[in-house]
Formats: structure tokens, C-alpha cells, sequence
């Protein structure tokens, strides 16, 4: 990722999410962490297959093993205090039962998948970014 890369995403997710905090910071390769202050948030990598540029912001959320805890109001609470945006939604997927969607507002922001691994639960939020999207 170049320097106008960057910049571009900066901006990109600053307005998206409404946080002027958001910094996104390049790594080796093509390959960028996305931060509020010094808070890591995740991982933004590049996609150039087929000559299309495309980004995948992707964060990893902790939540309790309780299965009492219902996600939704857990996930949309995370989100909110996280990126201070209180239009941040998770709501479920209709015929899905591996994951959920997250809105700001009516806009579609991303995906986020369940993972069960080794006896934790954690989710995966995955937020494309097209190119056109950075124009």
C-alpha cells in the first residue's frame, strides 16, 4: 500500500465510522493496522487479484463462552463504545446461523462470523472496501 493508499482509507474510515480518532498505519507488504490512539482495532490487507483493488478491514472480537449471552446486544454494544458511534448495529441474518450483520444506521458495514476454537467463542467482523469506495 502506497502513502495515498493510506490516506485515502484514513479518510474512508474516519467519515464511514464518524471517529476522527481513526489511523490507519502501514505494515510490511500490503498490509495496514487500523488504530483509535493507540487502541489496535485490526488488520487491513490489499486484494489486487483480477487487476480489481479491493481492502478487507478485519477485527477479532473476544465475547464470553457463556451460552447465555444472546451476541447481538454484546456485538452492538462492543461496536458502538469501540468506534464511539452509537448508529452501530448487529442485527441476524435470515437462513444464518454462523454469523451476523453489522450497520451504521441503514448502511451496510460488514459481516461478523462466529469462530469456535478450542473452546472459545470469538467473532470475526470482515469490512470490504472497494476502490470505488475510496474515490
Amino acid at each position: 500500500m502506497d502513502v495515498s493508499e493510506v490516506k485515502k482509507l484514513d479518510a474512508y474510515l474516519r467519515k464511514l465510522f464518524g471517529n476522527p480518532d481513526i489511523r490507519v498505519v502501514p505494515k510490511k507488504g500490503d498490509r495496514a493496522e487500523v488504530l483509535i490512539g493507540e487502541d489496535d482495532l485490526g488488520e487491513l490487507t490489499l486484494d489486487d487479484e483480477d487487476g480489481d483493488r479491493s481492502y478487507n478491514f478485519r477485527m477479532v472480537i473476544q465475547v464470553s463462552n457463556d451460552p447465555s449471552i444472546q451476541p447481538v446486544p454484546v456485538l452492538s454494544a462492543y461496536l458502538r463504545a469501540k468506534f464511539n458511534n452509537d448508529s452501530i448495529r448487529v442485527v441476524t441474518r435470515p437462513k444464518k446461523i454462523d454469523s451476523l450483520e453489522a450497520y451504521i444506521g441503514e448502511e451496510f458495514l460488514g459481516v461478523l462470523f462466529v469462530e469456535n476454537e478450542k473452546g472459545r467463542r470469538s467473532y470475526i467482523f470482515e469490512l470490504p472496501i472497494l476502490d470505488v469506495d475510496l474515490e
